[in-house]
């Protein structure tokens, strides 16, 4: 299995959100890339723990087969792909204790 890093697409990343390139929200008659499919923060959430589920996945894959000696991976390889399980575990986690931080702080306030 081959990991390669790939540059940062700034462009991508803003329309991706949902902004144009000068930080304005997209003009709500411009057409999506999937029409059918409604922006949802549950389907963004969903997406978002998939893809930490997923690299954990690869990161373990991979130091398996470092531990079983497999010389078509390499350390580095697989260092990255630990790394990268390790900060998406971790930005999964921040955004889990801040949702549970804004309920706690809703569900505190008086009526």
């Amino acid at each position: 299995m081959k990991l390669e890093l790939k540059p940062f697409d700034f462009a991508q990343a803003v329309a991706r959100a949902g902004l144009r390139p000068d930080g304005m929200p997209l003009d709500k008659a411009a057409p999506t890339a999937h029409p059918a499919e409604k922006a949802s923060f549950s389907s963004a959430m969903t997406q978002a723990l998939k893809a930490v589920s997923d690299a954990q996945l690869e990161s373990s894959a991979l130091q398996r087969e470092v531990q079983l000696d497999n010389p078509t991976v390499s350390l580095e390889q697989t260092m990255i792909a630990m790394n990268k399980s390790q900060i998406g575990f971790t930005a999964a986690l921040t955004v889990r204790n801040r949702l549970v931080q804004a309920y706690t702080d809703i569900m505190n306030m008086q009526v």
